[in-house]
């Protein structure tokens, strides 16, 4: 019997996800006692339905290397939940597909409902006797795994965001003779981690954007307002930022203020639309020039502001899942442990599944203002090390050269 690897990507993309697979298939490919790696094409979804590429002659033609630069999912994603009734008939016809594959080892890259599917095989392994090694390596721009320092995803996102806000603020102040409000809406649900890294554009103590709200605090309107009109009095051009996730701390959303909102496969609401109902609250309660600005997609997987940290971290975590699985280790996912901000250092390890599945991190709520309008300086501590250096993507007619599956 041969001892293939078999790797797939799940949910959201990210700068850095193919960094995570360019490190799994590398180390593997490298390491006499795998034999082939295998690459799931549109993740379990797609291995249900025999998607699958040999990941080999990728190194063999050099398309290995330009994944390394390469933002979002090589390998295409699904958003696939796996039942939670582990004798549900889908489980047995997974593994028989391990055995046809001659599968030894198993890894998936993504976030929290991609960690979800690693406890659901790990244990239904367990339960079958079977030696699968299955392992998760962690993504999200969100950072909101717990049992680990980040995320890879998160340093690169974070440094587009502040990057962007950076350049809006100066859009925003050409026209400084008169008051405006330009209003920035960020990814996340839940967790603030994101739209904190906001914090990092300003130049200078009182630099914009000067408010900043999270999820993690409930969110007043009429407060804001106040808000608003406080610091008009100092920054003719004020600049907010807002999580799409602000709500009134009772499960109401800003966004369902304005409107319904729908729920994706995994039940969580759709979220948008937070910088709108804004927009029109403020030119309805202060009569002044307002826009809002979504930054959408570009966030989560743009090659322009990749963090060379985040790349690195990416990568060395994918090789380090290769190693922890011919070491033994089984139900798992890498994590990141932090010894020092300055100078940065940092490890990897691996922690139990289990414990990280289906559980949120949160924006320490000693790292936001008591008001909820702003970051304190642990949080610009802990990022800043993230988002530093700068990668040299492959570039081909003026434009970056990126690899894609034919």
């Amino acid at each position: 019997m041969n001892h293939n690897l078999l790797v797939g990507q799940s949910g959201g993309p990210t700068a850095v996800i193919n960094g995570s697979l360019y490190g799994v298939v590398s180390e593997g490919l490298a390491n006499p006692e795998i034999d082939n790696v295998i690459g799931m094409v549109n993740g379990i979804e797609g291995f249900l339905a025999d998607h699958t590429i040999d990941m080999a002659p990728l190194k063999e033609n050099g398309e290995l290397e330009r994944i390394r630069t390469t933002p979002g999912s090589y390998l295409g994603s699904c958003r696939y939940k796996l039942p939670e009734d582990l004798s549900d008939p889908v489980y047995p016809e997974l593994f028989q597909k391990f055995t046809e594959k001659e599968i030894s080892y198993f890894f998936y890259i993504g976030g929290n409902d991609s960690m979800d599917t690693v406890s659901k095989l790990s244990r239904y392994a367990a339960t079958v006797g079977s030696n699968i090694r299955i392992i998760g390596v962690p993504k999200t721009i969100d950072n909101d795994l717990v049992l680990t320092d980040h995320t890879p995803g998160y340093g690169s996102a974070a440094k587009y965001v502040a990057s962007t806000v950076r350049e809006i603020a100066i859009d925003a102040s050409v026209y400084d003779n008169k008051p405006s409000v330009t209003i920035v809406e960020i990814m996340g649900r839940h967790a603030g981690w994101l739209t904190a890294a906001s914090v990092l554009a300003r130049k200078f103590k009182g630099d914009n954007p000067v408010l900043i709200y999270l999820p993690e605090v409930a969110f007043s309107p009429d407060a804001f307002i106040e808000k608003v009109k406080e610091k008009l009095t100092k920054t003719s051009n004020l600049v907010v930022c807002i999580s799409e996730g602000i709500n009134d701390g009772n499960g109401t959303f800003v966004c369902e203020l304005a409107s319904d909102v729908g729920t994706d496969t995994f039940g969580h609401k759709m979220l948008t639309g937070s910088g709108k109902y804004l927009e029109n609250l403020v030119k309805e309660k202060l009569g002044i020039k307002v826009r809002s600005v979504e930054l959408n997609v570009c966030q989560r997987c743009s090659s322009s502001c990749l963090s060379a940290t985040d790349l690195d971290e990416a990568a060395a975590s994918g090789r380090f899942a290769v190693s922890a699985a011919l070491d033994g280790e089984t139900g798992k996912m890498i994590n990141f442990i932090r010894k020092s901000d300055d100078p940065y250092i940092l490890e990897f390890g691996t922690a139990d599944v289990n414990e990280i599945c289906n559980k949120e991190k949160a924006v320490p709520e000693e790292w936001i203002t008591k008001d909820g309008s702003d970051i304190g300086d642990e949080f610009i501590a802990y990022a800043r090390p993230l988002i530093q250096g700068s990668v040299k993507v492959p570039m081909k007619d003026g434009l970056p050269y990126f690899a894609f599956r034919k």
